[in-house]
């Protein structure tokens, strides 16, 4: 059984799907499998923040689209 975060309590697996039903789960965008060529130095940066470089990049990529819609 989970635990609530915040009284920690048990809950079950019933009231943790209705809790998580009514915050409104998101279904992320399907993603596409693409061979890009980027600058050596800026793809490194990005490696050098840590595991999760493909996810920011495509969260700034995201970013940028959604700005310039």
């Amino acid at each position: 059984m989970k635990r609530a975060a915040s009284t920690g309590k048990s809950i079950t697996p019933e009231e943790f799907g209705r809790a998580m039903a009514a915050k409104g789960v998101s279904v992320a965008p399907k993603k596409t499998l693409l061979s890009l060529r980027i600058d050596s130095d800026v793809i490194e940066w990005f490696r050098g923040q840590g595991a999760g470089y493909q996810s920011r990049i495509n969260a700034l990529l995201r970013a940028y689209m959604e700005a310039h819609l």
